[in-house]
């Protein structure tokens, strides 16, 4: 973004009408900001300030008469000071360690969680990305027949958090057939992931000694459905996305129509979610930056959850572009960086 002609004034008038719109929600006048004396200067000279920053794309003027509000320009200038300055502290973190303590060992649950963390705490949207089972790094695993062509997988991850999935298979396995591929994988590949050992015995099988061809031939059916069907299902929790309604009064219903059907079928979201997963701090997407026209009067910030090894997911919240993003933006950080700690842990 090009700011080289923003002087030390011209940026405190900027950030000082973007805080007062993000309270107030109303354009900003000059006559505002004389009053609460930011600067030392007169009510015309801030208002040439004023018309010099909507001259170069920073704030809009609605009506003649009315002040400025901030375009995602002026927005993302914002932002941007917020980023780079020093760290921000979500001032509930204690609760957010509380509430997201493991129970029972469940990270789904923990995940559903911080997801409505997110929501009631942003007053907004919260969606947490889920890890892809076959991409997670296993401590302990389990395959238990549940029925003809249905196995259940239960995963303990390094942080002695339990995922289970159920997986549907074209091979009909018998439970002792199913217990040695579990005593096999747990003796050869802990700390690895199913994507992983699919990858080394495909590589191996045709080196493997003729008795265990097929036992691996059907090791590779059972990983490659579970692969198959983790890329199928759609790993995103939301809570709180009824919150939106309220946030738009003059939302366009177009608008509001395909923001909730985007959210109910979650595709788009998903693909873009994934292309900002490795992302190394939190990032804020306004508007139209985040490349989706539904949300487009929106505001995304999201972050990274993982564990040592590898980065698992995402969390964040999706709401109106005028939302406080100084307590916002450390909020996400925070439920991110809690997530991770957790995931984490050495299991005793």
């Amino acid at each position: 973004m090009h700011t080289q002609g923003l002087r030390d004034k011209d940026r405190v008038v900027l950030n000082a009408i973007v805080e007062f719109y993000l309270k107030i929600g109303k354009p900003v006048s000059s006559g505002l900001l004389t009053q609460k004396r930011l600067l030392p200067n007169s009510s015309a000279t801030i208002r040439n300030i004023m018309v010099k920053l909507e001259e170069m794309g920073y704030l809009s003027q609605p009506h003649p008469s009315a002040g400025r509000i901030p375009t995602d320009l002026g927005l993302r200038f914002y932002v941007n000071d917020l980023l780079a300055g020093e760290p921000l502290s979500f001032d509930q973190m204690n609760l957010l360690a509380r509430d997201l303590a493991v129970r029972k060992g469940d990270l789904h649950a923990l995940l559903h969680q911080a997801s409505r963390l997110l929501s009631e705490h942003s007053d907004s949207l919260g969606f947490v990305i889920s890890p892809r089972v076959s991409k997670i790094h296993f401590h302990h695993i389990r395959f238990i027949k549940i029925a003809d062509g249905k196995v259940m997988i239960i995963l303990v991850t390094v942080g002695n958090l339990v995922l289970t999935e159920i997986v549907t298979t074209e091979t009909d396995f018998d439970q002792a057939e199913l217990d040695q591929a579990s005593q096999y994988i747990n003796q050869s590949f802990r700390g690895k992931t199913l994507q992983s050992v699919r990858d080394v015995l495909l590589r191996d099988l045709g080196q493997s000694k003729s008795k265990f061809e097929k036992a691996f031939a059907h090791l590779m059916q059972l990983l490659g459905a579970s692969i198959l069907q983790d890329e199928r299902e759609d790993p995103i929790i939301l809570e709180g996305a009824s919150k939106l309604i309220g946030k738009f009064e003059t939302f366009d219903l177009d608008k509001l129509r395909s923001l909730f059907r985007n959210i109910e079928e979650k595709a788009n979201l998903a693909k873009l979610l994934s292309d900002l997963i490795a992302l190394d701090r939190v990032r804020v997407l306004i508007g139209s930056e985040a490349n989706l026209p539904a949300i487009a009067d929106c505001s995304l910030i999201l972050s990274h959850y993982g564990d040592r090894n590898q980065i698992l997911g995402s969390v964040g919240i999706i709401g109106p572009k005028r939302i406080p993003y100084g307590r916002i933006i450390p909020l996400v950080d925070n439920v991110a960086r809690r997530l991770t700690q957790t995931i984490s842990q050495t299991p005793s």
